[in-house]
């Protein structure tokens, strides 16, 4: 059975203006908080499944919608793709040479995938990056969708586009922390299941970590 996690505020709590004054002043201590999938698993080791130097990737963590319903845009990638083939994704990718910074890479890629404009986007800040077994250091970059931007998804990346209300995804109540076994060991996860959606692995732990950031304990 999944493990509940604590609940320490109610549901609804979390607004657009609270994530906006988290990052407001230049206040970068919340960039020293070390994140990743070894948080749960401490013997696992940081890249467990890399022996080679980190790659650098970038994800958007994308609120839009109305001030008394922000919702966060999620992906489902293509049951075709080499790697995490069908899993729930925010759009983004790994930072390219050409890429300026995390911000112009989360924002090309999230244009690749499913149409975003970047002008189409205010941005508010980044998370401390989150460290994947496979050997990710990704940058979640949060931005604020303006307007109704007419999105499509790339059928080549991602089957289908869905939104997720932000105080759901805000509420610790609805953080579960599941377990698989791998190489002979338990493997623990943060999972944030949706209707029919399963939300799990790096794109949960990195809403883990947005409301960590926002709503420290």
């Amino acid at each position: 059975m999944p493990e509940p996690l604590p609940s320490t505020r109610p549901e609804g709590a979390a607004t657009l203006d609270a994530i906006r004054a988290c990052f407001a002043g230049g206040d970068a201590r919340h960039l020293a908080r070390e994140t990743g999938d070894h948080i749960l698993n401490p013997g696992m080791g940081v890249y467990a499944r890399w022996q080679e130097k980190p790659r650098d990737a970038a994800v958007l963590i994308g609120i839009h919608g109305t001030p008394d319903n922000p919702l966060v845009l999620l992906t489902q990638r293509t049951a075709t793709l080499s790697s995490h083939a069908g899993q729930i994704a925010f759009p983004g990718g790994r930072i390219d040479p050409d890429d300026e910074d995390a911000a112009h890479a989360a924002l090309r890629e999230a244009n690749e995938e499913v149409g975003l404009l970047a002008d189409q986007v205010d941005l508010i800040g980044s998370l401390p990056p989150y460290l994947t077994g496979s050997g990710y250091r990704v940058i979640p970059v949060v931005g604020r969708i303006e307007g109704t931007p007419r999105l499509v998804p790339n059928p080549h990346e991602v089957a289908d586009l869905f939104d997720v209300p932000l105080s759901f995804l805000m509420n610790p109540a609805n953080h579960q922390k599941h377990s698989k076994t791998w190489q002979g060991q338990r493997r623990y996860f943060y999972a944030m299941p949706f209707q029919q959606r399963y939300i799990w692995g790096v794109t949960a732990g990195i809403i883990r970590s947005l409301y960590e950031t926002v709503f420290p304990q």
